[in-house]
């Protein structure tokens, strides 16, 4: 058994003298681990790192096995990100939030081309990557059978003044009708609905709208948290909102 393919490196392991079990995502496989033999030496290391683009030969005798991953880099997405903190928090937190949420070996071709998207404009600039990776982050959601509606309001069925979000039906709620409610919805940032720039309060609202869907039904579920990196992303976008007072 063996397959090649474009893949997006999730994750890395250390596993016995010098080897790594990295997993990948690619369009056909999915979430896809194997054994990378001196995956840890200097002549590999900055090969497998979260984030990369690389294109990854996977061999097994049977399928079921884990398998020996090689690999060439196609894009060095951790190193172009480690000179700025809110980006390589952004590719650290898409790539943990893959690694943990999707199922192994499962398709999800639009997931792969979204994280891949993701890391192309991430290059960019984290100004045009962030609202990205919120959207990738819907998509994500839909993948797995948790899709927010943001056709209409569900409680006036209007299109206009969508911004809000029912906490529970994830469906959207305009401003009108929200009325006293309005604390305890969700914001809709502008941007998911494909209206006008964006900036940090629009990151952050993002954030934490997918985070919450995130959190009740793919981590909740099992009895687990966000992992932690994209936490990490949650704080440092909140900082930019509301920055540390100085000492």
């Amino acid at each position: 058994m063996e397959w090649e393919a474009p893949a997006v490196v999730l994750d890395i392991r250390p596993h016995g003298e010098g080897g790594v079990i990295a997993t990948l995502l690619t369009e056909d496989h999915g979430r896809h681990a194997g054994l990378a033999k001196g995956g840890a030496s200097r002549g590999q290391s900055a090969l497998w790192q979260p984030g990369n683009l690389v294109e990854a030969r996977w061999v097994a005798r049977l399928p079921e096995q884990l398998g020996a991953l090689s690999a060439e880099l196609v894009h060095p997405a951790a190193a172009l990100a480690m000179e700025d903190p809110l980006a390589l928090a952004a590719l650290r937190s898409a790539c943990a939030v893959a690694e943990s949420a999707l199922p192994e070996r499962e398709a999800h071709p639009r997931i792969f081309h979204g994280l891949v998207a993701f890391i192309a404009t991430l290059a960019r600039g984290t100004e045009l990557a962030l609202p990205d990776l919120v959207r990738w982050e819907a998509d994500l959601l839909a993948d797995l059978g948790y899709g927010l509606d943001f056709s209409a309001c569900a409680v006036t069925g209007s299109r206009e003044d969508l911004a809000f979000v029912s906490p529970r039906s994830a469906r959207a709620v305009s401003a009108t009708a929200a009325g006293e409610w309005r604390d305890r919805l969700l914001p809709l940032p502008a941007f998911l609905l494909g209206q006008g720039p964006s900036g940090p309060l629009d990151w952050a609202a993002g954030l934490r709208l997918t985070g919450h869907f995130l959190a009740r039904d793919v981590y909740g579920v099992h009895n687990r948290g966000l992992p932690a990196a994209r936490d990490l992303l949650t704080d440092r976008v909140t900082a930019l909102v509301s920055p540390p007072e100085p000492v």
